[in-house]
């Protein structure tokens, strides 16, 4: 297994495989409660792609099971909490891409007055991981045998426009990696600051621990 070593390796076709490769490898059981599945070793790149859309994949069925209308209470807040770490994972996940990247960058000297993305990297990716969802279900709903020759037509005009974003995003990442390699562009990352999960910054949390 050749594994990335360089951010010119880690192109948006690279990167949707990984995606692919974890969302077919999730549904050989369907399960949200499925062990993940990822065959990279930990601590590189790959390893981090995999486990995103992992976590992104597990979560899609998630949303699913919580809209449910005949759902218990009680189930419906197991749930809502199980995404609330998922999406706290998730973040925490992009953020290490990131670090990945900014590892990688740090001995490229920019060129005078480099421009900048309002995302980075890895937010790029994340977005590309969901998309690989939506067209992975959408495939579906095409393929679906009980369903009216209408429903597939609209699904596979979805689908055609999921291909088109597919497509313009790839060329937007791979064309943002190429600038900062050549150092047209910088990165710069502002990490979520996300603060309704600590203790010390959600209200609610801190009078529970007094």
């Amino acid at each position: 297994m050749k594994l990335i070593q360089h951010p010119s390796e880690l192109t948006s076709q690279r990167a949707i495989e990984i995606f692919n490769q974890a969302i077919d490898d999730y549904h050989l059981e369907d399960n949200i409660y499925a062990k993940e599945k990822n065959p990279y070793p930990e601590n590189t790149i790959e390893w981090l792609l995999y486990h995103k859309n992992w976590i992104d994949t597990v979560q899609w069925h998630l949303e699913d099971e919580i809209r449910a209308p005949n759902i218990e209470d009680k189930q419906v807040v197991f749930l809502k909490r199980w995404i609330d770490r998922s999406n706290q994972e998730r973040n925490d996940t992009v953020e290490k891409i990131d670090d990945w990247f900014l590892e990688q960058f740090k001995n490229i000297k920019p060129k005078p007055n480099p421009r900048m993305n309002s995302e980075s990297p890895a937010w790029i990716l994340d977005r590309m991981s969901i998309l690989c969802l939506k067209i992975y279900h959408m495939k579906e709903e095409v393929k679906r045998e009980d369903a009216t020759n209408e429903h597939k037509e609209k699904c596979k005009n979805k689908l055609e426009i999921l291909l088109e974003q597919q497509k313009d995003l790839s060329i937007c990442y791979d064309e943002y990696i190429h600038d900062i390699l050549n150092g047209d562009k910088i990165m710069k990352v502002y990490r979520q600051m996300k603060m309704y999960n600590d203790e010390e910054l959600n209200p609610v949390l801190r009078k529970l621990k007094k």
